[in-house]
């Protein structure tokens, strides 16, 4: 068990495009082409919240 409680602390306000299943969840979840949730999570800059509201305009 880890001594620092806090790194186990899972940061649900960022997205990577690095991980395999937060790029398959997000893109499912917008429709979207590996190749576009990629493009939008770089111009959000990792930030979630950014992320989903590039995603819904693209998909509109």
């Amino acid at each position: 068990m880890a001594d620092n409680k806090k790194a186990l602390k899972q940061d649900r306000k960022r997205v990577s495009a690095e991980q395999p299943y937060e790029l398959s969840y997000f893109r499912k979840k917008h429709g979207l082409s590996v190749d576009q949730a990629k493009d939008i999570i770089k111009k959000a800059g990792n930030d979630r919240d950014k992320a989903n509201k590039l995603a819904e305009q693209q998909t509109k």
